[in-house]
């Protein structure tokens, strides 16, 4: 069930047509709230406004923010022309997409005819967080290459509330972004992986593509019920079209919890267990002792017998970082309080551009 209240708009935070912060007036209290324009139509301050408020009822991850479901001042709206792929299917807020592949698409036929992804590297992560170490990176190395960015549906649904996504636009670290299943609001839509990735491939000229969901990754401490378990099924649509599937693993040792110290129960889980692929892993672990220790966990696992493990030697992912002015977080824990976890991601650019 949908936890619902209605509040009045009282200033607007931030204003961009794919998104609008506001601070929201509820009975006595001020709260935070998100507004998609493209779904809702643009808030104005005293806007009446009907509000999604579970999240934040919960205490989940949301950044503590109310969702506008609809602007009761401004009720009625128009669709965009083109395109007939509904995406949030049969909910209240299901959104019509143009997809790159449907019949009345320029991309079409690129699409229908594709025969081969050619060796095409595809990196695929399992939280959003690893998106911008592996960019900042891969473009330092070589800001030629071209990237697209893929975003699964297994977190946020709408690319617009990923701020990390419009620094790198803004900043030219990603060239092109796909949105696929229900996620929605890239430059491309797609419905599918399959899709998604022919479209670089044929259509955007990518020389690698990441892929990853948005914010928000859902977990349950159990050994398959987490929404990361995509990167399995992902690896192996790259394997099937013929291009280099590249794992990035989920490694940090400031995490706390037992199952995620180290090599994360997460990619013990995908690699040994779910992939059938044979991938590239690179590690980047600096520190001789957790070297040792994650060295000792793959062993064990026996995941270096089935997939190729590549120790990357990789001490430039803060140096990286700071010549594009980037800040990093994940789980709330920095670059400085968190480094393995994001030299991971960096190491898998330095695979690939310096290997």
């Amino acid at each position: 069930m949908i936890s619902k209240k209605i509040g009045i708009v009282q200033e607007i935070i931030s204003k961009t047509e794919e998104m609008e912060e506001v601070k929201v007036k509820i009975g006595n209290s001020i709260n935070k709230a998100i507004n998609y324009p493209k779904i809702n139509s643009s808030v104005n301050v005293n806007d009446e406004v009907l509000l999604n408020t579970s999240a934040v009822e919960l205490n989940l991850g949301t950044g503590g923010f109310h969702f506008v479901i609809a602007n009761l001042n401004k009720l009625e709206s128009k669709m965009s022309e083109g395109g007939h792929i509904m995406k949030l299917r049969y909910t209240p807020l299901q959104v019509k997409t143009f997809s790159a592949e449907e019949q009345e698409s320029k991309y079409h036929d690129k699409i229908k005819n594709f025969r081969s992804l050619d060796d095409m590297p595809v990196i695929v992560g399992t939280l959003h967080s690893m998106l911008v170490p592996f960019a900042a990176s891969y473009k330092r190395i070589d800001k030629k290459k071209k990237l697209v960015y893929i975003m699964t549906d297994g977190a946020a649904l709408p690319i617009y509330l990923s701020k990390n996504v419009q620094n790198l636009k803004k900043n030219k670290l990603i060239d092109n972004t796909i949105t696929i299943g229900n996620a929605f609001g890239g430059d491309y839509e797609c419905i599918n992986i399959y899709t998604a990735l022919i479209l670089a491939k044929e259509v955007l000229n990518a020389d690698a593509v990441f892929v990853c969901m948005g914010p928000g990754i859902v977990g349950t401490s159990t050994k398959y019920g987490f929404t990361g378990i995509e990167q399995a099924n992902i690896l192996d649509a790259v394997k099937k079209l013929k291009g280099k599937p590249i794992a990035i693993p989920r490694i940090s040792f400031a995490d706390k919890r037992d199952r995620h110290f180290g090599l994360s129960h997460h990619t013990v889980t995908i690699l040994k267990d779910i992939v059938n692929a044979n991938v590239v892993v690179p590690i980047g672990v600096e520190c001789t002792k957790n070297k040792e220790y994650v060295m000792n966990q793959i062993k064990e696992s026996g995941i270096d017998k089935i997939h190729n493990i590549v120790y990357i030697d990789n001490d430039k992912t803060k140096s990286d970082l700071e010549y594009f002015n980037l800040r990093v977080k994940s789980m709330g824990r920095s670059y400085e309080e968190d480094k393995e976890f994001f030299n991971s991601a960096s190491s898998a650019a330095y695979y690939l551009l310096e290997g």
